[in-house]
């Protein structure tokens, strides 16, 4: 969330910082500033109170040591207590109103972004590699289907559309590629994590995917109100992200460097009318994620290094790929800065976003009340960063599209044929 501080200090620069998003929320900091402005107001009087009471205390026991009547004093006192407790409701109350408002206000996207309204203002930053000259390039459906390594009908029978069946070959890529992801971000520095696959609502709460995007998500253990305590991970940055919810570090921790396999669970409620064809848009898929938490003074540095980790997968793989900076109006609601990664699909015609790698300043470190301990002895937020490294099923999906050969087959990259155990799939 955004500090109160900045708030309060400018709150015409956030507004018009938020404005370049698109949308309403800027409205909200008027809402935060008087919400603010009668907590603190109640913090106060209660503070004045507490000072009334503190004399009168001292009154009584000055009145019963001369053996005096004290009992009118007394029920002032017990007055001001009333008073009191009145008051720490309304403040409670009133935080609790601020910190609603805050979570729903997005973050401020970096003065560096590229202003506009949606993904046609995203500028393309590089490209690696050149397409591959096939013609009539088959989609990875086809592909799937004439070797055999998908099972679509399974899937559905099993658990519903959105869902897939790996086999044969076909298991044995997923499992391979899923293993060469992780071995090369260990190799790129990363710690390698196996985290729970189902994380708390605060743990939602402090990534960001909550409030906003409940609707999305596979909630579970609900109360008798219907909220969901519990959730199927999204993606592997809540849990890897969350391992440090709540902590005070010690500067010398940083940088911390993480990755982690997980299924990522996702309904996909906003996504009609979009690209669902074959693997692209899965209720369940496997995803790589990378998790950095750096000194504030570094955050959108290591972006840039973070950004070329997963980017390394697939000038591994040989795959070619562009890496587009998303504007202000596409950038995602946590992010201050965001890279998005497409590799080259030939058999849809177009790219697809493999990895976003995003910057998102101290923005959930405060959410998570995720600290650590600068050599002055002040408690200050990091910047956490992540990454996929990457999302399994558009990986896949170049993979069969741009390694396909004239006499049917499927290549498989060198770097891989050692997890694969083959160099390619079918042919002669």
């Amino acid at each position: 969330m955004l500090d109160i501080r900045v708030i309060r200090d400018n709150p015409t620069a956030v507004e018009e910082r938020l404005k370049t998003r698109g949308g309403d929320h800027w409205r909200l900091v008027a809402d935060v500033l008087a919400c603010d402005e009668a907590r603190r107001h109640l913090e106060t009087s209660k503070q004045q109170l507490q000072n009334s009471r503190k004399i009168r205390s001292k009154d009584i026991g000055m009145l019963k040591a001369k053996g005096e009547d004290s009992s009118a004093i007394e029920a002032e006192v017990r007055a001001i207590n009333l008073e009191i407790a009145k008051l720490d409701a309304e403040a409670e109350a009133a935080t609790l109103r601020q910190t609603d408002l805050l979570l729903n206000i997005p973050n401020l996207p970096h003065p560096a972004c590229p202003v506009g309204s949606d993904e046609s203002a995203n500028p393309v930053v590089r490209v690696w590699g050149t397409q591959p000259a096939l013609k009539q390039p088959k989609d990875h459906v086809e592909l799937a289907l004439q070797h055999r390594l998908i099972d679509w009908d399974a899937g559905i029978r099993v658990a519903g559309s959105g869902f897939v069946v790996y086999r044969g070959q076909g298991a044995r890529l997923e499992r391979a590629l899923l293993n060469f992801l992780l071995d090369t971000q260990v190799a790129n520095g990363y710690e390698e994590v196996n985290v729970p696959h189902l994380v708390k609502r605060e743990c939602m709460e402090g990534t960001g995917q909550l409030p906003k995007f409940e609707a999305d998500m596979y909630g579970t253990d609900a109360d008798e109100g219907g909220v969901n305590a519990l959730f199927l991970a999204p993606t592997a940055e809540v849990p890897v992200t969350n391992l440090y919810r709540d902590t005070l570090l010690p500067e010398a921790a940083l940088p911390l460097q993480l990755v982690a396999y997980t299924p990522c669970f996702r309904r996909e409620a906003g996504s009609a009318g979009r690209d669902n064809k074959g693997i692209i848009r899965m209720h369940q898929f496997d995803k790589v994620e990378l998790v950095q938490i750096v000194h504030p003074d570094h955050g959108f540095e290591v972006l840039e290094q973070l950004t070329a980790h997963a980017e390394s997968i697939l000038q591994r793989l040989g795959l070619h790929y562009r890496v587009i900076e998303l504007c202000t109006g596409d950038v995602g609601q946590s992010s201050a800065k965001t890279y998005d990664i497409e590799v080259w699909a030939p058999g849809h015609g177009k790219y697809l976003e493999v990895s976003s790698c995003s910057c998102f300043g101290d923005y959930q470190a405060r959410r998570m009340k995720l600290r650590f301990k600068d050599p002055a002895g002040n408690n200050r937020f990091p910047h956490t960063l992540n990454g996929s490294g990457t999302a399994l099923p558009r990986l896949y999906v170049a993979l069969l599209e741009q390694g396909q050969q004239a006499d049917g087959s499927i290549r498989i990259p060198d770097a891989l044929v050692p997890y694969f155990g083959a160099a390619s799939i079918g042919g002669a």
